[in-house]
Parts: C-alpha cells; structure tokens; sequence
C-alpha cells in the first residue's frame, strides 16, 4: 500500500512538473526577437551597486564606456556600497569620462544596502529610464541600444533581458552555466505568457517615474535580497501587459559563475530567500509542488538505495522522463545562448538538480547568510 500510494504521487508530481516545464517552453517559443529599433531618444541612466569590486569594475566601465549609445542620452552611476578596497578609487580614475561616483556613507545598520545604493541613485539621476546592471558583468557595444530600444518601441515601464554565465575556468562553473540558462528560461517564459514570476538585477529596466509611483522598495526594503524579482512583482501586480522581455543576443549581460560550492550555496540561498515575500498564492504552490516533485524523487531513490529495487525502477522512469522535458525546455536556450555543448551535462545536472533544490528550498528560508562580507537575511 505504501509502495503504491508512493508511486501515484510520484506519478502525479510528475506529470505536473511535465506539463509546467512544456508551459515554460511555449512560454519562450512566444517571445520574438525585436525587429528593427528605433533610434532611442529618452535618456538613459545605468546604475551599479558595488562593494569591494576593485577587480571587476573597471572591466565593466570600460564595457559601458564602448557604447553604441548617444552620450547626450546617458548617465553611469557607480554608488559604493562601504568598499574597503580600491573599488571608489578605480571608479574616480574615469571621472573625466563621465562615470559618477556616489559612496554610501550610512550610519544606521540595514539590511539592505544595495536596494539603499539604487535608491540613491535613482533620486540623484536625471534620466526617465533605469538600467541597472551589476560591477562585474560584460556586455557588447550594441547591449545598452539594443534594451532601450526595445523597451521604447513596445512602450514598456519594465524590461528584463538575458543574463548569461561565461568564461567558466572549471566543470563546477560549466554545470551552474547550463542551470543558469534554465532560471533565465523560466523568467523570460513567464513574461512570454503574460505572467511575470522572476527576473536578474545584472540586467534589468524600467521607468523612473512608475519606480517612484509604486513607491520603489518600500514593503520589501528589510530584506537583503530582492531589489529585481520583488520589484518586478510589484509592477505586475499594477501592470502585467507592461513588462518585457528582449529575447535578443546583442541584450545579453554576461557574468561569472561562482568559483567555490560554498559561494554558490550562499547566492541561491540569496535567491531563494525571497520566495518568503512572495505575495501571488499561485507562484507559491507551484513552488512548493515542485520542491514536493524533488522531494519525493529523492526519497523513492533511497528507497531503492536502502530498501526494494522497485523503488529504484520507479525513480529511473521518473528522471528519464525529467530528464526529457528539461531537455526540450533548455535547447532552444542553449542555442540562443550559442552554449549547446553544454547540454552534454544535462544528464548530470538532472539529478544534481534534484539535491540542489530541496536543499536550497529548506535553506533559503531559514536562517542568514553571507554576501559581500555581510551577515544578512
């Protein structure tokens, strides 16, 4: 009886966690790569948070600085968040090419300094539109005309556009590359259909003034995290058929992996600390039906490890079939992201998947974690 109760719930599970990831799949097949844009004619403000970024920040200015982008039109604001290394000392070397630099000078202890840095950048910019991007990315000359021009030709208040890994230097970073593509894939497919769920900070737009209507980060401003994804959820609460996506290569931001499990394990408990805030019931119970699919996957393989084979048949079926449908929902990212050969590690990355998530769902809401040298939650 037990057996079989497990089986039909196994079953179930993953007949749903089928369904939703063909969903998802439709949901980026909807998307349409922009056609022609327009020249952009708003002006523009690219905002950074960083903190102790003395390696990367440099890098990434001289990325915006080789824009294909009216000068006239934009401003880059760096605010450092209390470095203690080089980081305000590399960005006041490009002074006199318009990089500015804000340094956060708080006194009260918060829990959110990055959404603090924003915020002070938002009411010192004169721009109409907020990129905000992150101190070590990469992105090509035609990045900043490519996401503007698009949020100004679909007559968007946000946009989010893709995020990828690269220059991986070890296996670890190639296998977070192609699980990256899947989270990328989720959010851009859930604006496909209408129904904003998630998006990256690293490459993100929107309008000042709906930023100041919906009162920024104010109601989520005591958490750590949260800064894109939260905020995303508040314009769709007012304005779903007002976010995008630039389902476009020349879009795309490219970062680094984390080198070390242990810093990995501390950003996707960053991530996944979020989902405590999450208002829409509906994103919630998808979300705890997909940790219960995991779950269950994972407790009939040690059923099969510690008590009947039959257990490890039936967790056999049910990851060939996981396996599958993943594979249907990543190749198209994995094209778009010229990245196929990572699919190679897709078989792997399935069932470490499945460890991964009910970890980082028990984690993620509990407890703090480190980031940037901070105890935060």
């Amino acid at each position: 009886m037990v057996i079989l109760s497990l089986q039909i719930s196994l079953f179930l599970l993953t007949l749903v966690y089928i369904l939703l990831v063909l969903y998802m799949r439709k949901g980026w097949k909807i998307l349409r790569q922009p056609d022609a844009l327009p020249p952009p004619t708003v002006r523009v403000a690219v905002i950074i948070a960083a903190r102790n970024e003395e390696e990367n920040i440099g890098r990434t200015i001289e990325c915006l600085l080789r824009q294909d982008f009216p000068e006239a039109l934009r401003e880059i604001i760096i605010v450092d968040d209390h470095s203690d290394d080089r980081t305000s000392t590399v960005v006041r070397s490009y002074a006199d090419r318009g990089i500015q630099l804000i340094q956060l000078n708080e006194s009260d202890k918060l829990n959110s300094y990055k959404k603090k840095a924003i915020v002070t950048a938002i009411q010192s910019c004169t721009a109409d539109i907020i990129v905000t991007t992150d101190a070590d990315c990469r992105m090509g000359p035609a990045w900043l005309q490519t996401v503007v021009g698009y949020f100004e030709q679909q007559d968007l208040y946000m946009l989010s556009s893709p995020v990828v890994y690269s220059e991986e230097k070890s296996f670890f970073e190639r296998l977070q590359t192609l699980e990256f593509l899947y989270l990328i894939g989720l959010g851009a497919a859930g604006i496909g259909h209408s129904n904003p769920t998630t998006c990256n900070g690293a490459n993100l737009a929107y309008r000042k003034d709906v930023f100041l209507r919906l009162g920024g980060f104010n109601g989520i401003d005591d958490l750590a995290s949260g800064d894109d994804e939260l905020f995303l959820h508040k314009v769709a609460e007012q304005y779903p058929d007002k976010i995008g996506f630039c389902k476009s290569r020349d879009a795309i931001v490219y970062t680094d992996a984390k080198a070390t499990v242990k810093a990995f394990i501390s950003q996707r408990k960053r991530w996944a600390s979020k989902s405590t805030r999450y208002k829409r019931k509906e994103v919630v119970v998808l979300g705890i039906l997909i940790w219960l699919y995991n779950a269950t996957l994972l407790g009939v393989f040690f059923g099969g490890v510690f008590i009947s084979l039959w257990y490890l048949k039936v967790f056999v079926i049910s990851l060939a079939a996981k396996l599958l449908v993943e594979f249907l929902f990543i190749k198209p990212l994995a094209d778009f992201a010229t990245r196929r050969a990572l699919l190679s590690y897709l078989p792997l990355l399935t069932f470490l998947h499945i460890l991964y998530l009910v970890y980082i769902g028990l984690l993620g809401n509990m407890g703090k974690y480190d980031w940037k040298g901070r105890r935060v939650k």
